[in-house]
């Protein structure tokens, strides 16, 4: 008969969340770059640009994660594209990360005084050198608690990959009470492993939200 002891439950679920936390790193970073670009083309004078950041982050805030998820997993397969559940995932969840991100820092952008911009344009700055020497210095300041706090969303969001067969904590968590007939112990310890993971980055942004609003 298998040893299903409590160390056994918790080391198994540990190694998973090996894979959270992993897929939540790309998904936070590549998410980060997209999103990055993405207000650039935002905040540019092209409203071909702008237009398609619009409907960029109106359909990925606007339709459920899960049904992004199985598009990209299951409805490449329709065009003959083989798409790994991990693939799927990052993918998915860099798209989806991107977009929130890209409204964040929209709005700490346009919280920059606007005699910023001017002061940039009076010395024959251009868009690209007044976003990277005047304004995103100052609305980084302004953008790191929240940030920061969405990154709690992103980590609890990869748990939507157990759907498409992604092995993280919470498909491991399910898998291991098949296994073991005690939901109760096996999914209290994944719900306290992602309360240990999240936890601490919503005190972090709390920190963070007092200190930089102290400091200005």
């Amino acid at each position: 008969m298998a040893d299903f002891s409590l160390w056994v439950i918790t080391s198994n679920l540990l190694l998973a969340t090996r894979w959270t936390i992993a897929l939540s790193l790309v998904a936070f970073v590549s998410g980060g770059a997209v999103g990055l670009l993405l207000l650039l083309a935002r905040m540019s004078a092209s409203g071909a640009l702008r237009r398609f950041v619009s409907l960029y982050v109106e359909f990925f805030q606007g339709t459920p994660l899960l049904m992004q998820l199985f598009m990209l997993c299951f409805g490449a397969a329709l065009f003959g594209v083989e798409i790994s559940p991990w693939m799927a995932a990052s993918l998915a969840l860099t798209f989806w990360t991107s977009a929130f991100l890209t409204e964040i820092w929209r709005g700490c952008v346009e919280s920059v005084p606007k005699g910023q911009w001017e002061a940039g344009s009076s010395v024959a700055l251009t868009y690209v050198e007044q976003m990277r020497y005047v304004i995103l210095p100052q609305a980084l300041r302004i953008a790191v608690p929240p940030t920061v706090g969405f990154s709690v969303q992103v980590i609890k969001g990869t748990a939507l990959a157990s759907i498409i067969g992604f092995v993280e904590l919470s498909r491991a968590g399910a898998m291991i009470n098949n296994a073991t007939f005690r939901p109760f112990l096996v999914y209290s310890i994944t719900g306290l492993i992602y309360f240990a993971l999240c936890y601490p980055l919503s005190l972090l942004a709390k920190s963070l939200e007092r200190r930089l609003n102290a400091a200005g």
